[in-house]
């Protein structure tokens, strides 16, 4: 089979113009978001084409120390990202909510390119870049969702938080129906995906490998590779960055502090 097909430039352009059926919609129905879409478009085509340059630099060089460098990078990003989309301040969780991306990544990565595809180098550029950035992508989504969904649902049930406290339950007593739905709010999108994976749609990592000149069989390897790895990450950021930030957003009375909000 042959490798994937090289897009030229000018090709490309045709993405582009196909852009104005969706920002024709937008336009038509006055939905306020055309020059939000728009700054978005700008900033994918900046940053891919930055970070395409970059990892063709990463790739051809494989240093060891460059490499864990930009895994460090794509978690700081992740990281601030977490924490604008939860509404929370920076300086409160920062550091607990690395920890658990880092702790969430490195574990299904190390499996994955290291048993799963036994790569004799286990920090390679080529795998460790994208199969990281595909499993801290999820983790990203699942822990927006989680983060948010636990302290806001302590925030606004904080009556019957104290309540339960106050009664003789300890921390971990008084928050444990909070964060059973957290759990079960930011990991059911990714049961939900592996449970219709490959019949609604072929996802990005089976599609890559065939355009990529590998046999089918060979892509659903990979996809049931990185869907494992991506729900065992997800589980493992969700409840670590709720478990490590904890220690700051709560006071020693087990009171959730109202300055870890913006």
């Amino acid at each position: 089979m042959n490798a994937a097909v090289d897009i030229h430039p000018l090709a490309l352009l045709a993405g582009y113009v196909m852009l104005l059926i969706p920002l024709g919609i937008i336009y038509w129905y006055r939905v306020p978001m055309l020059g939000q879409t728009l700054m978005s478009v700008l900033r994918m085509t900046l940053q891919l084409i930055f970070v395409g340059l970059y990892l063709q630099v990463v790739f051809r060089l494989n240093h060891f120390g460059l490499n864990i460098l930009w895994l460090a990078v794509m978690i700081t990003v992740a990281d601030l990202s977490i924490l604008r989309g939860c509404q929370l301040r920076l300086g409160r969780i920062a550091g607990w909510i690395f920890l658990a991306l880092l702790a969430g990544t490195a574990v299904p990565l190390l499996v994955f390119v290291g048993v799963i595809l036994r790569r004799p180098e286990i920090l390679d550029a080529r795998f460790v870049i994208p199969i990281g950035g595909m499993i801290l992508g999820n983790c990203l989504r699942a822990d927006i969702v989680g983060i948010r969904t636990f302290y806001q649902s302590i925030r606004t049930g904080q009556k019957a938080y104290e309540l339960s406290l106050s009664q003789g339950a300890t921390v971990t007593e008084a928050v444990q129906p909070h964060l059973r739905e957290t759990l079960y709010q930011s990991l059911t999108p990714t049961v939900a995906m592996m449970a219709n994976v490959g019949i609604v749609a072929l996802p990005g990592m089976m599609t890559g490998v065939i355009l990529g000149g590998n046999d089918p069989l060979t892509a659903i390897g990979y996809q049931i590779a990185i869907m494992l790895s991506i729900f065992t990450g997800t589980s493992i950021t969700v409840i670590l960055a709720i478990l490590f930030s904890a220690r700051s957003a709560f006071s020693a009375y087990g009171i959730l502090r109202p300055e870890i909000f913006k």
